[in-house]
C-alpha cells in the first residue's frame, strides 16, 4: 500500500501540466510586451557597454553611435514604463496562482514520494544484503580450501559495496527529484521577474541549496574541532564560576581577550602567507623579542639603563610622538630584512621555510642576546599608551589596529594580483611558474609582507605592555601564530586558506589561553592544551587533503 504514493516521471510531469500551462500562458503575454520594452533595454545597455570598450570607431562615430543608441534607450524605455502595469499585474497573477496550487497541488505530492522511494529503496537495499548473505554462507559451506575461502570473502565483501553503492545511488536520485521539484518553482518566478528575488525568496533557496549539499562526514571535518573548542569554552564558562567564583563571560573579559589578541593578530596574518606558499616561519618568537627590545630602547622613559654592545642610547632628545614613529619604523625595517633573507634563500635555493627560518631564530636570538647581555630594558614613556592605543569608555583602541591590519591584509589576498599569485603559488609552484608568474618574486614579496606585520605586532605589544622588552620575550610565540591559522584554516598543503579562518584561529587560542589561565591552570598544563588542538587540526587537514585527492 506505502507504494501506491510513489510517482513515476511521467505522474509527477502530469501533475506539473496544469501549473506549466497557466504559468506558461501568462509568461508568453509577458514576453510579448517585453520584446520592445524591457529586452530592447537590456540589449541598448549592453551596446552603450561594448561601445565604451570599442577601439574600433573614431571618437565623432563613438560619439554619433552613442547617441543613437541613447536615443532607442529612451524609446524602450517609455515603451517599458507604459508596459508596466499589465506586467506587473500579469506576474501578480502568476505568483497568486503558484502560492495557491504549487505546493499543494504539485511539491507536497512529490516530497511524499520521495519520502516512499527512500524507504522503498533501503528495504531493497536490506533484502539484498540478506540474499549476499545467505549465498555467501552457503557458499561458505561448500568449501574447504582457506585460499578459496578468503578470496569468497573478498567477493562478498565487493558485492556488499556493489549493494550499497546501488543504494546510495537510489537515495541521491530521489533526493536529486526533490531538490528539482523545489527549484523549478523559482524557476519560474525566475522567468517572471528577471531574476528578481525577496529576501525572503533568497533565504529559502539558499537553505534549501544548503541541506541539498549537505554532508555530514564534511562538515565535520570542517568544523568538528570548532565545535569541540565551543564545547571546552562553554564548560569553562561553567566551571570557572564554581572553581574560582569568577564569572568568565563577562564584556570586560571579552574585551581584555581582543585585547591581548591584537598584536598577535599581526604575526598571524604574517605568517599565514607563508604557510599559504607551504612554508612556515619559526623565527617569530624571536622576532617579537628583537621589536620589543627595539621599541623599548627608543621610547624608554629617560637614558635607558641597558646597553647594546656596549653602547647606551639616549633618544630623550627627540619628542615622544617622533620616537614613537622611529621605533615603528626600525621594527618594521629589523623583521623585513630577516624576514627577506629567509624568503630569498627560500626562493633562490629551493630550501625549506623550516630550515632558512630556523636559522634566523638562532641568529637574531643569539644576536640579541649578545649585543643586549639579556637583559630587560624597563618601562618606555607612559604617556606613549594612551596617544597611541587609548582605552574610549574603556573601550581598547588596539583593537582598531587589529581590525585594520585585518581588512588590509584581507585586500592584498584577495583583491590584488600578488594575492592571487599567493594562492596560484601555494598551490602548485610549477604551474604557477609556467603560467608566467615569478615564484621568487611572490614568495620574497610574502617574507617582505610578514616582516612588516612582525614589526608592526611587537611595536604594539610594546606599548601595550609598556615596555618591557628583552631578547627572551616572544619566546614560543611562533607555535601560537602557526597553530592560530591552522585551526583558522590554512592548509599547510598550500593554496588553501581564509583571513576570516586566521581571525577566527587567534581568537580561539588567545581565549583559551586566558580562560585556562583565569581557571587557575599552570602554564606548562596549557601547552598540552595546545599542542592537542594543533595535532587535532591538522589531522583534520590532512583528512581533507586526502579526501580531495
Amino acid at each position: 500500500m506505502a507504494n501506491t504514493t510513489i510517482l513515476t516521471a511521467e505522474q509527477e510531469l502530469q501533475l506539473r501540466k496544469p501549473i506549466d500551462d497557466y504559468v506558461g500562458k501568462i509568461q508568453s503575454q509577458i514576453n510579448e510586451l517585453r520584446v520592445d520594452g524591457t529586452d530592447k533595454v537590456v540589449s541598448i545597455q549592453s551596446d552603450l557597454d561594448n561601445l565604451k570598450r570599442d577601439r574600433i570607431y573614431t571618437a565623432q562615430e563613438k560619439a554619433a553611435r552613442q547617441s543613437k543608441l541613447n536615443d532607442d534607450l529612451k524609446k524602450a524605455k517609455a515603451v517599458e514604463a507604459k508596459n508596466k502595469p499589465q506586467v506587473d499585474k500579469l506576474i501578480a497573477d502568476a505568483e497568486n496562482y503558484l502560492k495557491a496550487h504549487y505546493d499543494s497541488e504539485y511539491y507536497q505530492r512529490v516530497v511524499e514520494s520521495c519520502k516512499q522511494e527512500k524507504v522503498v529503496a533501503q528495504q531493497k537495499y536490506q533484502a539484498a544484503v540478506e540474499q549476499l548473505n545467505k549465498e555467501h554462507q552457503a557458499t561458505l559451506a561448500k568449501l574447504s580450501d582457506q585460499h578459496e575461502i578468503k578470496d569468497e570473502k573478498y567477493v562478498h565483501k565487493n558485492r556488499l559495496f556493489d549493494a550499497k553503492m546501488q543504494r546510495d545511488k537510489n537515495l541521491q536520485e530521489i533526493k536529486d527529484r526533490q531538490h528539482a521539484a523545489f527549484d523549478y518553482k523559482y524557476h519560474l518566478i525566475d522567468m517572471l521577474r528577471l531574476s528578481k528575488f525577496t529576501f525572503g525568496e533568497s533565504m529559502a533557496q539558499r537553505w534549501e541549496n544548503y541541506k541539498y549539499t549537505f554532508n555530514t562526514r564534511d562538515f565535520l571535518l570542517k568544523n568538528g574541532l570548532y565545535i569541540a573548542i565551543i564545547i571546552i569554552f562553554i564548560a569553562l564558562c561553567i566551571i570557572t564560576p564554581i572553581v574560582k567564583n569568577v564569572q568568565l563571560l563577562t564584556v570586560n573579559n571579552i574585551l581584555n581577550i581582543l585585547q591581548q589578541a591584537s598584536p598577535r593578530m599581526f604575526l598571524a596574518l604574517g605568517v599565514a602567507g607563508l604557510i599559504l606558499l607551504a612554508g612556515t616561519d619559526l623565527s617569530i618568537g624571536r622576532m617579537v623579542g628583537m621589536g620589543m627590545t627595539a621599541a623599548t630602547i627608543i621610547m624608554h622613559q629617560g637614558i635607558n639603563t641597558g646597553s647594546v654592545f656596549g653602547h647606551v642610547f639616549d633618544f630623550t632628545g627627540l619628542p615622544v610622538l617622533a620616537r614613537v614613529f622611529l621605533a615603528l619604523i626600525v621594527c618594521i625595517v629589523l623583521c623585513t630584512i630577516f624576514t627577506t633573507i629567509a624568503g630569498f634563500f627560500t626562493a633562490k635555493f629551493k630550501m625549506h621555510p623550516f630550515i632558512s627560518t630556523m636559522a634566523n631564530m638562532l641568529v637574531i636570538f643569539g644576536l640579541v642576546t649578545y649585543s643586549t647581555k639579556g637583559v630587560s630594558f624597563g618601562a618606555i614613556e607612559t604617556t606613549i599608551p594612551s596617544m597611541i592605543i587609548p582605552k574610549v569608555g574603556g573601550f581598547p583602541t588596539i583593537i582598531l589596529w587589529a581590525i585594520a591590519a585585518v581588512v588590509i591584509v584581507w585586500f592584498i589576498w584577495n583583491k590584488t594580483t600578488f594575492g592571487k599569485n599567493l594562492f596560484a603559488v601555494g598551490g602548485n609552484a610549477e604551474a604557477a611558474a609556467v603560467s608566467g608568474i615569478s615564484v621568487f618574486r611572490v614568495t620574497v614579496g610574502a617574507f617582505i609582507l610578514a616582516g612588516i606585520l612582525y614589526g608592526f605586532g611587537s611595536w604594539l605589544e610594546c606599548i601595550r605592555m609598556v615596555g618591557s622588552g628583552s631578547a627572551a620575550y616572544g619566546q614560543g610565540w611562533e607555535m601560537d601564530a602557526i597553530a592560530a591559522c591552522v585551526v583558522g584554516g590554512v592548509s599547510f598543503t598550500g593554496g588553501i586558506g581564509k583571513i576570516s579562518g586566521v581571525v577566527v584561529g587567534v581568537f580561539i587560542f588567545t581565549a583559551l589561553t586566558y580562560s585556562l589561565t583565569t581557571l587557575g591552570i599552570d602554564t606548562n598544563l596549557q601547552f598540552v592544551f595546545s599542542g592537542i588542538i594543533i595535532l587535532v587540526a591538522v589531522m583534520l587537514d590532512c583528512l581533507k587533503y586526502v579526501q580531495k585527492k
